[in-house]
């Protein structure tokens, strides 16, 4: 009975995916007008591989650090094994390789939903966190940076008005959280008591939001978030030594930070176009030559990329799925996440603070 209702919503459905891939269209042709395949090939003669192996184990190190600070963000609503988490986390990376539209996050989700019995609502609210978090420390290394590095103008307003947005998001949760604290009393208040007094569906994920804020393991997740960017700065600072940029650390940094924030948007496949021209955009602060940026940003996409289509393959058979599960599952995941999140599972008691 749902298949004729996906047929006449289709052309609608392939609205964000043409948007994606034409925006990611122009990226591209505007970086490969600047690309030289000798001179591509020459550089990439001379690239020192052990370099290149060194930059690939920190770039996945990364992702299993995230994998581990997810555990700690969903510890207060259940006992999250890491393996788990680990290989939802590449699972999802592979999706957004193959797919538009990043639907790898709500797919991860979905799997240590059903693994670990945790509602889908948590599960996506975690997520909603961690990118909260990422936010925080991509604005404050942006702002030690800055003091460090002289950065053109343009992206001196840039850092000033991320920081001006993430303080008042901040700003709003911290409030949201303190509300909480104030209305429960501080008193030991189960959460299933708690939404009777303050009803409603986006009451309960505040609830849920407080739980995962005052949590002993949030502290932990901070921790482990400021290593998630390390470990991708090591591995693309790796990269530009391996291809011959003698750039410095607090470069890397720079440039990473770019291209993080360039394609943290929905974008095509394994964030092609989006991701060379963010990569070029962030090498010109240091006045890279335009044809050496194009090369090393193929470069450097290709050896990040690769590992993980082989990590992510078989983290996607170990669970239980293939390429074109994958696809059929994809499709229904936002009917299926609507109705977990409208489902009620009250009866599972979570942890509280107790102030």
């Amino acid at each position: 009975m749902t298949r004729p209702a996906n047929n006449a919503s289709g052309p609608k459905s392939r609205i964000p995916s043409i948007l994606v891939y034409g925006l990611a269209t122009v990226f591209f042709v505007w970086v490969i007008r600047y690309f030289h395949i000798v001179r591509f090939l020459r550089d990439l003669a001379e690239v020192n591989w052990k370099w290149v192996l060194l930059g690939m184990l920190f770039d996945v190190l990364s992702y299993g650090i995230q994998a581990i600070r997810w555990r700690f963000l969903l510890t207060p609503f259940g006992r999250v094994r890491l393996l788990r988490s680990i290989r939802a986390v590449f699972a999802g990376l592979f999706a957004n390789m193959i797919f538009p539209l990043r639907p790898g996050e709500v797919l991860r989700s979905y799997l240590l939903s059903n693994s670990e019995d945790i509602t889908m609502g948590r599960v996506l609210g975690s997520v909603g966190v961690e990118r909260l978090v990422d936010l925080v420390v991509a604005t404050a290394s942006l702002a030690v940076v800055s003091l460090l590095v002289d950065l053109p103008r343009r992206f001196q307003k840039a850092a000033d008005t991320l920081g001006i947005v993430t303080l008042a998001i901040v700003s709003i949760v911290v409030a949201i959280i303190l509300y909480l604290e104030v209305k429960l009393g501080g008193s030991n208040v189960e959460p299933t008591v708690a939404r009777h007094r303050l009803p409603g569906k986006l009451m309960g994920a505040l609830l849920d939001l407080h739980s995962m804020g005052t949590a002993p393991s949030f502290y932990a997740a901070v921790f482990t978030s400021l290593l998630v960017p390390f470990c991708q700065v090591v591995g693309l600072w790796a990269m530009m030594r391996a291809y011959g940029l003698r750039l410095s650390f607090l470069a890397a940094v720079v440039v990473l930070l770019v291209i993080n924030l360039g394609v943290s948007l929905p974008n095509a496949p394994a964030n092609v176009g989006a991701y060379q021209f963010f990569c070029v955009l962030g090498l010109s602060v240091f006045d890279v030559e335009k044809t050496t940026a194009t090369g090393f940003s193929i470069f450097a996409f290709l050896a990040l990329t690769t590992p993980f289509l082989f990590l992510g393959f078989a983290a996607l058979l170990r669970s239980g799925m293939s390429i074109h599960s994958l696809r059929e599952e994809l499709s229904s995941l936002p009917r299926q996440t609507l109705k977990s999140s409208t489902e009620s599972k009250d009866d599972r008691r979570l942890p509280w603070h107790t102030g």
